[in-house]
């Protein structure tokens, strides 16, 4: 007669000897440090990394102390990795004279990848409206691509602004006034940046065509002065206005 438990399956022996903290340590991810040549920005990247204040602190702190937090890389086909998290980490070892700076390696798809790097990157402390405008739209149109709200159902109780919104604690409404300010001409939309002209005006500004922008730009240099929220909704209903006397006049054809 068999022995009761003869029949078990024997683990190998760094499976029974190997503690749980010794598990957990092999599927935690690896800090790699990587050559800084090796490392380039995401493509189609929304934020800036300029030379201001902030950048020579942490430049200063990099010399010092080394970069503390690791950057968030993937790997990219064509060579070397390409820069998920950490731009501004990557900018600063250079002017601080470094060779590599450490980094976490992840294999994600587009989709992933760019939300992730709007998420991590819409910490920081100020951004510019164009900054949120792009980052925004990047990781609307990536959560529409990955598919979660392509179902009817699902649609009527989601949106993709919405999610986004809710993530940043701001409605989806916010998001789709930001999201607005990308089809202002770059001339506007700098002057956004720069505080000439206010957020609510420039999202009316952004339902002109583009010549009319060009023309309101000269408009507006002309005169030497932004318009106010009530001068760009009219602005923006004279506009479409015109618009609508097109499409019926041609509307036969």
């Amino acid at each position: 007669m068999p022995k009761k438990g003869a029949n078990i399956n024997l683990k190998g022996y760094d499976d029974l000897f190997s503690t749980e903290e010794s598990r957990a340590e092999a599927q935690q991810e690896r800090v790699q440090e990587i050559p800084l040549s090796e490392l380039h920005p995401f493509e189609g990247h929304p934020f800036r990394v300029v030379d201001d204040e902030e950048m020579a602190k942490t430049v200063e702190s990099v010399k010092e102390y080394g970069v503390l937090t690791p950057a968030i890389v993937r790997p990219d086909p064509y060579g070397g990795y390409e820069i998920i998290s950490g731009h501004r980490r990557h900018h600063a070892s250079e002017l601080a004279g470094k060779d590599t700076m450490p980094v976490i390696v992840r294999d994600l798809d587009d989709d992933a990848a760019i939300i992730l790097m709007v998420d991590s990157n819409l910490q920081r402390e100020t951004l510019l409206p164009s900054e949120r405008a792009f980052a925004y739209r990047m990781k609307m149109d990536a959560i529409k691509h990955q598919g979660k709200t392509t179902s009817p159902q699902l649609a009527a109780k989601s949106r993709s602004d919405d999610e986004v919104g809710q993530k940043e604690g701001i409605s989806g409404d916010t998001v789709r006034r930001y999201i607005r300010l990308t089809e202002l001409i770059p001339e506007l939309l700098d002057m956004v940046d720069n505080g000439q002209i206010k957020f609510n005006p420039a999202v009316e500004l952004s339902y002109l065509a583009r010549e009319e922008q060009k023309d309101f730009l000269e408009a507006m240099d002309y005169a030497q002065a932004a318009p106010s929220l009530s001068q760009a909704q009219r602005i923006k209903k004279l506009a479409q206005a015109e618009q609508k006397k097109v499409d019926d006049h041609f509307g036969w054809l």
